[in-house]
């Protein structure tokens, strides 16, 4: 069974991909991952807010009393020019580099324009692969125009496009009045690949502190469907890649998503619940339903199930919605 399989131009031995989690930060895990047959990894993201907040808080420490001697400031580098946390996660990319043979894939987690950017570049020298672009944004100004913000996604991706040769791929929310539209956008705007879709983690209260809380609800196998339908219409449709992450959790799920599109499926629920060596079960699942449906590869089963490929294109559209009402028992 050949498993291998193509995204954004990196040549993987088999579709399953660790996603960007806590898991990454440790490299005993990452290396497990490779260990357990990953066929690429994503490294946990560097988020704007991280590289912004230690920028500030060096700034109030390299400055606090600089007053008092007037030749105090000369003797100190200008803010924004290195950042602790920031240092470590190259760090960590260059060390895990050095350690795995799989393809690495950086994240990096924001939405405005800034510095922030800046760090596209750092990662690509530290030696990533590829670099996910993990456009993260909550629009609660009421004045900003649906245009406004996808311009604001446009020009993130070109910037970043701009400023690295490894290919990318952009991290999006399903929430665009027109996701098709969005994405072949941002495919002329320079993205090589995207990851449909992201999973937002909705605070909650906690009443009694009278708090605000997050809370971190892992997925399950249900969570498939929105990223399933999208990855089956757009097959076909752009050059990207598509990679499939949300509730991917058993080889059937992964199945499902190779035969609408997907070039990968990225995983972490999974992993968190099941531990790292599920990544191993998954692909051996994977293996022997293969060889009970007589499918020789990866490659024979991409998009035979996607909108273009079945019998009736409308049953990933509206139809498909009314049919599902209309068989509901109750």
């Amino acid at each position: 069974m050949d498993l291998t399989t193509n995204y954004l131009n990196l040549k993987l031995k088999n579709p399953v991909v660790p996603s960007a989690s806590p898991l990454c930060k440790e490299l005993a895990n990452i290396k497990k991952m490779e260990d357990a047959g990953a066929g690429a990894v994503v490294i946990h993201s560097l988020f704007e807010e991280q590289i912004n907040q230690e920028a500030e808080e060096l700034d109030q420490f390299l400055t606090a009393g600089t007053n008092s001697f007037s030749e105090a400031l000369s003797y100190f580098p200008v803010v924004g020019e290195f950042s602790l946390g920031a240092e470590e996660y190259l760090e960590h990319i260059r060390k895990v580099k050095e350690t795995i043979s799989i393809p690495v894939i950086g994240s990096l987690n924001g939405v405005s324009k800034g510095g922030w950017m800046d760090y596209a570049k750092e990662i690509e020298d530290a030696g990533a692969d590829a670099l996910e672009l993990n456009i993260y944004y909550i629009p609660t100004d009421p004045g900003l125009t649906g245009n406004d913000i996808e311009n604001m996604y446009i020009d993130d991706v070109k910037t970043v496009k701009s400023s690295v040769k490894i290919p990318v791929a952009v991290k999006l929310s399903p929430f665009f009045s027109n996701v098709s539209y969005m994405i072949r956008k941002l495919e002329e705007a320079g993205s090589d690949g995207f990851v449909l879709f992201n999973r937002f983690y909705q605070p909650d209260l906690n009443l009694a502190e009278l708090q605000v809380e997050p809370k971190v609800n892992l997925s399950s196998s249900e969570d498939i469907l929105l990223s399933l339908r999208w990855i089956g219409i757009l097959y076909g449709r752009i050059k990207a890649s598509l990679a499939a992450t949300s509730g991917i959790h058993t080889a059937e799920d992964a199945v499902k998503m190779i035969m609408v599109g997907a070039d990968v499926t990225m995983m972490c629920s999974a992993l968190l619940k099941n531990g790292i060596s599920h990544i191993h079960t998954v692909i051996e699942n994977m293996l022997n339903w293969m060889e009970t449906n007589e499918y020789e590869s990866v490659a024979q089963m991409k998009g035979s199930m996607c909108r273009k490929s079945i019998a009736e294109p409308a049953a990933f559209e509206r139809a498909n919605y009314i049919k599902a009402l209309n068989n509901y028992k109750y």
